[in-house]
């Protein structure tokens, strides 16, 4: 069944008594299927998903582009985030002590619903179980290294908090994209302004890539990205989908100093701050 069509339908998954159970949501409360009902602000959050991989598109709001000023695009280029990097509603992102560029990257995560190879765009939605808000989170005191790749920078473990559940049965065409720090809306912009649509990346990735139950993409961030502070909110919201909450706190930097160390340099600071490098660039000319 096309993912767009029919009555939207959220399935959450959270543990309960030790393991993990599917719920559907009946206003203030979560029923599990044996029919029992909790609290949904007494649950605790799993990934609504096991995916076989997390891809990531560079680069997908126009708004975002403009802000790094870069040229139109013609296609696409992506990257990949290992499944440690999972997280869940409500879940702590962790920035190490010695690290000060963690930003939020407001989302929309497709999750694939079955098998799909070789599969054009007109019927790309008969893949996708649903969708649910994310964050790519990323450290970008390592911007530095990995050639782009960004396999540190939005790979540590937690970086992909998703959630809080997956829901189908809305036209994610017509949904806006927001972020909010600490309440205040920090990235907004139409999913119909997406350079790349999502039937497109689907189409795209699935040429080449098998891509299995539970994998997820995540399919680009608009404008004004920022760093966050120990002790933030940011929430992710998708209208007719969600609302993914998550908060700032500290890990001890790691034991030892084998490979590349975090950096501050004009590389890691143009991304991270984003227009605001830009602007400090202007006034120096």
């Amino acid at each position: 069944m096309n993912v767009l069509e029919g009555e939207r339908f959220e399935q959450r998954r959270i543990l309960c008594d030790g393991r993990p159970e599917w719920t559907t949501v009946e206003g203030d409360e979560l029923k599990l299927m044996d029919g029992r009902l909790i609290a949904e602000s007494d649950a605790i959050y799993l990934p609504p998903c096991d995916p076989t991989k997390i891809i990531c598109i560079h680069l997908n709001f126009d708004s975002r582009r403009v802000e790094f000023r870069a040229p139109e695009l013609t296609t696409p280029t992506y990257f990949m985030k290992p499944t440690t990097a999972l997280n869940s509603h409500r879940g702590l992102l962790h920035r190490p002590a010695d690290c000060q560029y963690i930003n939020y990257e407001g989302e929309i995560a497709a999750i694939i619903g079955r098998p799909m190879k070789n599969v054009g765009p007109e019927d790309a939605w008969d893949y996708i179980a649903g969708f649910a808000p994310a964050n790519d989170v990323g450290c970008h005191d390592y911007r530095d290294t990995d050639a782009g790749g960004m396999t540190r920078v939005k790979g540590m473990d937690g970086f992909c908090p998703l959630g809080p559940g997956i829901v189908r049965g809305i036209d994610i065409r017509q949904s806006v994209l927001r972020t909010y720090l600490n309440g205040k809306v920090v990235q907004e912009d139409a999913v119909k302004d997406m350079t790349f649509p999502i039937n497109y990346q689907l189409a795209d990735l699935s040429r080449h890539i098998t891509l299995l139950p539970g994998d997820i993409i995540l399919t680009g961030t608009p404008a004004n990205s920022r760093p966050m502070q120990l002790g933030d909110v940011v929430e992710v919201e998708v209208t007719g989908v969600g609302r993914l909450q998550n908060r700032v706190a500290e890990i001890p930097a790691p034991s030892h100093q084998i490979g590349h160390q975090p950096t501050n340099t004009d590389a890691v600071t143009r991304v991270a701050l984003g227009g605001d490098w830009w602007a400090a660039q202007d006034k120096k000319q």
